[in-house]
């Protein structure tokens, strides 16, 4: 844990002071222009107002992309200009905001007590949000900055204003997603395959995932006469024929909900023949279906 005393001067007569500005700037100007994979939808135009979380979707979005999650109260906040790359266009203005910290829920390295970040203010005309306000409780979605203290937010929508049932998602996700058997992130489909019963209208189809650390994930819908479908999701080498569905408000559920395409891909059914390529789609649609909207607002 970093000592109070170790923080960066925010002194407007300190050089240090000055550099960190310059720095924040930079880094916040990177963080607005890069998306990260998860927040691209959110981070597509920069102008608009920041949006509050609305969904599961919308919470593990920014847990899963930020190094660090943290809880706090705002202590200052100081408007700063920054050029635009464009010199006939007025300059970007920002709100460098100081926090102090009252809780880490996401960081391996801990914090310091008290954390810089710039903000980019809201359009002009449009009220500022109440997170720019002095004592105003929020939480922040990061990663480190150059500097002990600087923190730099992950995406627009990567402040926001504190709640205990907010802050309840918040913890249940990074608890999950710590976890030594965490779900991974789903980047794509591999192989299915499905096999007919030896009864008219049974049969299983297997879909096995591609994930983002290479850990095995696999889907098995099991038909029966007579019964409603099942299916569930195995996450190891060896399918598991009674694994259950996951239940939404679960990483799991995120991960499938909003990883798996619209639709099984030509290639994961290029060596079944006609009949069970159709099957293992439509006992694929079932999986969507089953898990529902994604809901990702941001």
């Amino acid at each position: 844990m970093w000592k109070e005393n170790e923080m960066i001067c925010l002194s407007p007569h300190s050089k240090r002071h000055h550099n960190t500005i310059i720095s924040l700037i930079f880094l916040g100007f990177i963080s607005i222009m890069t998306p990260r994979p998860a927040l691209s939808q959110a981070m597509a135009n920069s102008e608009s107002v920041p949006r509050e979380i609305s969904s599961y979707a919308d919470a593990a979005d920014l847990v899963t992309a930020s190094p660090l999650v943290i809880k706090a109260r705002i202590e200052k906040r100081k408007m700063v200009n920054f050029a635009a790359a464009n010199t006939s266009t007025a300059p970007i203005r920002y709100a460098l905001l100081t926090a102090r910290v009252e809780s880490l829920i996401r960081g391996e390295n801990g914090i310091a007590p008290v954390v810089n970040f710039l903000v980019r203010d809201v359009p002009k005309g449009t009220p500022r949000p109440p997170y720019m306000r002095n004592k105003a409780e929020v939480l922040l979605f990061a990663r480190p900055g150059s500097k002990a203290g600087d923190i730099q937010l992950t995406s627009r929508s990567a402040i926001q204003p504190w709640n205990a049932a907010l802050e309840t998602t918040v913890r249940s996700i990074t608890g999950e997603l710590l976890q030594n058997d965490s779900a991974p992130a789903i980047n794509g489909i591999g192989d299915a395959f499905h096999i007919a019963g030896t009864v008219a209208g049974e049969s299983e189809t297997q879909i096995f995932l591609k994930t983002s650390n290479g850990a095995p994930v696999s889907l098995s819908i099991v038909q029966r006469p007579g019964q409603a479908p099942h299916w569930g999701v195995s996450l190891g080498e060896i399918v598991d024929e009674s694994a259950a569905a996951p239940a939404p408000g679960t990483l799991l559920w995120y991960r499938l909900a909003c990883g798996l395409p619209a639709a099984l891909p030509p290639e994961a059914t290029r060596s079944l023949p006609m009949l069970d390529a159709e099957a293992a789609r439509r006992d694929y649609k079932l999986v969507l279906e089953s898990l529902g909207s994604c809901g990702r607002t941001l």
